[in-house]
């Protein structure tokens, strides 16, 4: 007998022993895994809004399309995971992550080339854009929502451990994703584009594959037995009341992570790296709460009250994160490096948007993490039907991220404006906490109650915070509008002063002389500039100085910051005789809100003259406008002999211009870059002298622009190129790899660099 025991002990020993290796090296796999996956997210939602635009609407959309096939496949779990055994879950895990390896493999030309280029401008209306984007991306996110509910199945042996295992995984996974955001996002898609960085996602899925594969051998064959439906009744409430639960705090989550985007996306200058990095910030968070509630959750006897007085309590940590990040703008070391009339992207700046986002955002996404372990000690009570359960939980929590995505950044925003979308987060946060009253511990949850209450009724105003963040000062004046596509504030000097847009300073009223002259220049060289399109409306210099020409008919331009036709309008409204006004009163200015690429491309519109208003390459999307594929767009868009004019901030788009077109000027030192499929007719002499018509000085001194400026902007010789010169073969900006966007990776070159290289 005691031979016989040893030999049991042992076996039960190695089963534990195998039972630990399976679990680790699944939770490996699904690491890796959710690191893939975010790698997919940013080049996918990259590639999509090629034709859907960049705008946040059809952003939304995407990410909205992305989501519910998530949420599909987690649905379809509920209805498969348990009738696979333990092994069999593990293979069907295997499956895919491969299928997700395939499609990665397989997205550049099927997402990009075939659905974004290819009948991408056949695709309009809201509608549309989202189901093409939904049937696209339906294939991988519909494994990605199989996963969770097939390896939960696979590794938890006992009911007894599925909310720590099953936490535990999810929090693994969510540290993946997090990787994946900071290293694809710091390393991988600007060093190798994003063709590379799908490579290493579709290697990370195989890699999971394979391990699940291997470890599935070890796994058990047989499937356990549904338990009697009262045995298997969750705690605190039934299993659609526990998803309505986690449905709320997924909205919360995403709602926030909205209104986060907005504050520090605006701090960083929304440059290529800030998503990235507040987006890992608030994973790192979310996935550690995970992990930490799957351990304590055991110590955890009110579940029901501790899940929802933990929404009230994440809720006023952001709001308390957002107050003192608005506050900390009256500290001198701090504006000396983020003041908003400052150009912020050195590692600095970098540094403490960080360590901003570790304030703001940390302590509710880790909170709002620690509650989903509570979730699944509420509703797993039976092996049979874990997959079924944790299938639907994450099905809730899936849409309501979808859910409070699209509410948060499209209604929210739209109408209460950041402070006020963050107080209407607040109140359903406060629904939630006082929805625990009705259990144990109500001394907590009239404190959390009040707490939440009081910092509501405190929080700033949104004309005071968005004012004091731009520099306002006590006694200034400020024009400021808000809504779903974005800030935009003019601050007032007298009669005038800075356009922020985005936390950019990139424009001012009246305009700046340089912004005059690109749109003044494709007018000033064209015979017959009928009929002219600007990308970008800024303050309104570039649009306005396309006008100055008799012979132009209209000027059409597109704009995708709504705000900044508000605040123009304000500005209109106070000086009805300034450049702003003259431009809403001519019926000649066509002025429209839209993503400008898309709209050019997607359209059947030629134009004489075809502008870009100025913007920062570094600026994140920015490579929409100096890519390859965007300027040989431009060149089929214009009439023979037509004329496109952008400014060249750096050697790379001088490069991706010379792609583009065949005959090209470049006149220094502005960097103004004029493209066309006919030589350029042009020497300085005669373009001062146009510059020196009567009608031109009138309308650049009724803008506030001094018209004697505008020869030091080309007093060096003028470089031209034709289809027999050289080109250089550098590193141009494409849609698939738009370097100059990601200038920690790639140095940015000044535009003489292109220069030297072609002669």
């Amino acid at each position: 007998m005691h031979g016989l025991d040893q030999a049991g002990l042992r076996a039960a020993r190695a089963g534990e022993a195998r039972d630990r290796v399976a679990f680790l090296g699944l939770a490996l796999a699904f690491f890796a895994s959710g690191f893939a996956a975010l790698l997919y997210q940013v080049v996918w939602q990259r590639m999509l809004g090629i034709f859907a635009g960049s705008d946040a609407v059809t952003a939304a959309l995407v990410v909205g399309a992305f989501l519910m096939g998530i949420g599909l496949g987690s649905l379809a779990a509920s209805l498969v995971a348990d009738r696979r055994s333990p092994r069999m879950a593990a293979r069907a895990f295997a499956a895919c992550e491969a299928a997700i390896a395939v499609f990665a493999l397989a997205s550049t030309p099927f997402l990009y080339d075939f659905l974004a280029i290819r009948i991408g401008p056949y695709i309009q209306g809201s509608a549309a854009i989202f189901l093409a984007c939904f049937l696209g991306l339906l294939a991988p996110t519909f494994a990605m929502g199989l996963s969770l509910p097939l390896v939960s199945k696979a590794v938890v042996p006992g009911i007894e451990t599925a909310a720590l295992r099953i936490g535990t995984l999810y929090g693994l996974n969510t540290l993946g994703a997090a990787a994946g955001a900071l290293i694809g996002g710091f390393v991988l898609v600007g060093t190798l584009g994003f063709q590379g960085t799908l490579a290493v996602g579709a290697a990370l899925n195989a890699g999971a594959g394979v391990i699940a594969l291997w470890l599935a051998r070890g796994l058990s064959d047989i499937r356990p037995a549904r338990a009697p439906v009262a045995a298997a009744a969750p705690v605190d409430g039934s299993l659609a009341g526990w998803t309505v639960l986690v449905f709320a705090s997924g909205f919360l989550i995403v709602a926030l992570e909205i209104i986060w985007l907005r504050i520090l996306g605006l701090s960083a200058q929304h440059n290529a790296y800030v998503f990235a990095l507040i987006l890992g910030v608030f994973l790192v968070a979310d996935g550690l709460g995970l992990v930490v509630g799957a351990r304590l959750v055991h110590r955890i006897a009110d579940l029901r009250g501790s899940f929802l007085r933990m929404q009230g309590v994440a809720v006023l940590a952001a709001l308390a994160g957002v107050a003192l990040f608005w506050g900390i703008y009256g500290w001198e070391p701090f504006v000396a490096v983020m003041a908003v009339d400052k150009f912020r992207l050195d590692i600095t700046a970098m540094l403490i948007v960080a360590a901003s986002s570790l304030v703001l955002v940390g302590p509710a996404a880790f909170l709002l993490g620690m509650t989903f372990p509570i979730t699944q000690a509420a509703v797993q009570r039976d092996l049979g039907s874990l997959g079924f359960r944790v299938a639907i939980v994450n099905l809730g929590n899936i849409v309501g991220n979808a859910v409070g995505g699209i509410v948060a950044g499209l209604v929210l925003l739209h109408f209460f404006g950041t402070a006020g979308a963050l107080v209407v987060i607040g109140v359903i946060a406060l629904g939630l906490t006082a929805w625990a009253f009705g259990g144990p511990r109500r001394v907590r949850t009239a404190l959390v109650a009040a707490s939440l209450a009081t910092g509501m009724l405190v929080f700033p105003s949104n004309d005071a915070f968005w004012s004091r963040i731009h520099g306002v000062q006590d006694g200034q004046r400020a024009l400021l509008a808000e809504d779903r596509s974005g800030v935009a504030l003019l601050r007032l000097d007298e009669d005038g002063g800075p356009l922020f847009i985005g936390g950019h300073a990139q424009s001012r009223i009246p305009f700046h002389p340089h912004h005059f002259f690109l749109g003044a220049l494709g007018p000033a060289l064209h015979p017959a500039p009928s009929q002219v399109m600007v990308i970008g409306v800024g303050s309104g210099g570039t649009p306005f100085a396309g006008g100055w020409n008799p012979a132009t008919q209209r000027v059409r331009a597109v704009e995708l910051v709504a705000p900044v036709y508000e605040v123009i309008r304000d500005y209109a409204a106070l000086h009805p005789e300034s450049a702003p006004a003259r431009m809403l009163r001519d019926p000649r200015f066509v002025l429209e809100v839209g993503d400008g690429r898309r709209d050019l491309l997607a359209g059947e519109a030629r134009y004489d003259v075809i502008e870009a208003d100025a913007i920062l390459a570094q600026t994140s999307h920015s490579g929409m406008l100096y890519s390859v594929e965007f300027l040989k767009g431009v060149a089929e868009k214009l009439k023979p002999g037509g004329l496109f004019v952008q400014w060249a901030p750096t050697g790379r788009v001088v490069e991706s211009f010379l792609e583009a077109f065949p005959h090209v000027v470049m006149l220094r030192p502005i960097s103004a870059l004029i493209g066309s499929d006919r030589p350029i007719a042009i020497d300085p002499a005669t373009l001062r002298a146009r510059l020196g018509d009567p009608a031109f000085r009138a309308w650049a001194q009724a803008a506030g622009v001094d018209p004697a400026r505008f020869p030091s902007m080309f007093a060096e010789p003028p470089v031209v190129w034709g289809p027999e010169r050289t080109r250089a073969e550098g590193e141009a900006n494409h849609d698939l790899f738009p370097r100059d966007e990601y200038y920690l990776n790639n140095p940015v070159v000044p535009p003489d660099f292109a220069i030297t290289a072609s002669r």
